[in-house]
């Protein structure tokens, strides 16, 4: 039978090597010093925040700004404006009709 895609995703979260039935399943504490010792160790508290490519470049903490959108507008202009020259306005240049 397969796993759960639940389960799957859970699976990662106690690690195998330390966690073995033996340890876990004992009635005294002590076997669990490993467990608590590989947990003690994680970091605390939420993960933080990256972000990578352009969001984290132009929009995301100290370097924050504009220019991305003032750029793709300005491009857009004059990628219209070219095709509307090359499809319209070159011909108009020396007469109109």
């Amino acid at each position: 039978m397969h796993p759960s895609p639940l389960r799957r995703q859970l699976n990662g979260l106690v690690p195998p090597k330390i966690a073995t039935p033996g340890l876990v399943s004992g009635n005294s504490g002590g076997g669990l010093a490993p467990l608590v010792d590989f947990y003690s160790k994680l970091p605390k508290g939420p993960a933080p925040q990256r972000y990578g490519g352009i969001k984290g470049r132009f929009f995301s903490g100290k370097n924050a700004s504009g220019a991305p959108v003032l750029a793709i507008i300005g491009g857009l202009f004059l990628i219209g404006y070219t095709i509307d020259y090359q499809l319209h306005l070159k011909h108009h240049k020396n007469h109109a009709h």
